[in-house]
């Protein structure tokens, strides 16, 4: 009885029509995982073989209102909920919102795998110090849901935010029409395979305009062959506003240890930054009894240093994200590929001292801050990099001078100027 009134409840306060979604949703998750082996025994041909095996990829379903030749910008994204919004997310939020306002358009965000928080979209906005659009709608556009369709015009620009994304948005709209922000080396989610195939044949596609988030991801890509994106993309600096990340001059006895730990993001290196962490308080480089460990993340286990429990966060919400950051000391955080990341920055810029490791074109991050410690991944190396770091984050006349001196960038209407030019220009006969 109690499920038939709280549906009643659903389909009075969301409609029916979002309610057979809803079900629909549930639904899908009863069948089976598509990156198991198919039986032998199964009768399938090869379109429904790969079809299964690539669900994601699958095109938005749209249908075409040819009477709405305003422009509108669409972003297309997996989630816009709690355990999706740390970093790439919150920057499409800020990039298409800038477009919106430069076009002086609709902004409509896109979510293929989950139902969007709206709430979460404006928060990010208000932490960064970015103005709201002046008309912004959500749609849930389920991948796997086939009766889940979004209207379009011939106004409509989108904007991407993963190969997969890319893939299911060029399927059915003109390249010229699309923008794809890229934020990471995506072939590095995957072993060598056929979606490392599929990420790699969509990077290099010549059709596509790419915005690359950091000068050193954009360098990485020309180091590495991909002339499309030199010729047909740009790039730009994150910021990190002052009302957000900042240094609070907490109690100076503070020992608070900061790890972005992410077990299933593999090039997070969770389980080296364990060995490090846990080979740090043997050899009394972190004391276990002065130190707080805080692990920030997601899929976080239960986890114990030398028998005492670490503190772990999931799922936060921006604002106690950064509140949070704001208190740490110290901080490990890897990332296996040329991207900066931004956790790392967002410890520099809110005043702690941070270890992170060399990878490719990225050595050297002093060009963000002096508090930011870039060391070779081998566990010695990286153990040496705490010592300098404890050292340096004891060392409080230093520590707050390279704090002040930091060249972090801090206002995204100045990191996003030159970007927002070249897409006005690219895009001005679409």
């Amino acid at each position: 009885m109690y499920k038939i009134k709280k549906a009643f409840d659903f389909i009075r306060r969301f409609g029916f029509k979002l309610f057979l979604q809803r079900i629909y949703a549930e639904i899908q998750h009863l069948k089976p995982d598509p990156n198991k082996p198919i039986s032998i025994e199964s009768n399938h041909n090869v379109l429904q073989v790969i079809q299964r095996r690539f669900d994601i990829l699958s095109p938005l379903r749209v249908y075409w209102v040819h009477a709405s030749p305003k422009r509108r910008i669409n972003l297309v994204t997996d989630s816009i909920n709690s355990g999706s919004l740390f970093g790439g997310v919150a920057t499409s939020f800020i990039l298409s919102s800038f477009l919106s306002r430069m076009w002086d358009c609709e902004l409509r965000i896109i979510t293929r795998t989950q139902e969007p928080n709206k709430k979460n979209f404006y928060e990010v906005l208000s932490a960064c110090g970015v103005p709201f659009p002046s008309k912004v709608n959500f749609a849930f556009a389920y991948y796997q849901n086939p009766h889940s369709e979004i209207a379009i015009g011939d106004g409509d620009i989108f904007l991407t935010t993963s190969w997969w994304t890319t893939w299911s948005v060029k399927e059915f709209i003109h390249p010229k029409r699309l923008i794809y922000l890229l934020q990471e080396d995506e072939r590095t989610f995957y072993p060598y395979g056929d979606d490392h195939l599929r990420c790699t044949e969509l990077l290099k596609d010549p059709r596509l305009t790419f915005v690359i988030n950091t000068q050193l991801l954009y360098q990485h890509f020309q180091f590495d062959g991909f002339e499309n994106i030199k010729e047909n993309g740009t790039w730009f600096e994150p910021a990190w506003p002052e009302q957000t990340f900042y240094y609070d001059y907490h109690d100076e006895n503070s020992r608070n240890f900061f790890f972005y730990a992410r077990p299933n993001n593999f090039r997070n290196l969770f389980y080296r930054g364990l060995e490090v962490i846990e080979s740090a308080v043997e050899k009394q480089i972190l004391n276990i009894n002065t130190w707080q460990f805080h692990f920030v993340g997601k899929d976080i286990p239960v986890i114990k240093i030398m028998g005492k429990e670490v503190k772990a966060y999931q799922n936060l919400r921006w604002s106690d994200y950064a509140s949070l950051v704001r208190k740490m000391d110290l901080g490990l955080s890897l990332m296996y590929s040329a991207h900066p990341s931004y956790p790392p920055i967002d410890l520099a810029a809110s005043g702690a001292v941070v270890v992170t490791n060399r990878f490719g074109v990225k050595q050297d991050l002093s060009q963000y801050s002096k508090n930011i410690i870039c060391k070779e991944l081998r566990k010695d190396d990286l153990l040496d990099g705490l010592v300098e770091g404890v050292a340096l984050m004891a060392d409080k006349a230093t520590r707050v001078d390279n704090y002040k001196n930091s060249q972090i960038p801090r206002k995204w209407e100045v990191t996003l100027e030159e970007t927002l030019k070249f897409l006005d220009q690219r895009l001005s006969n679409v």
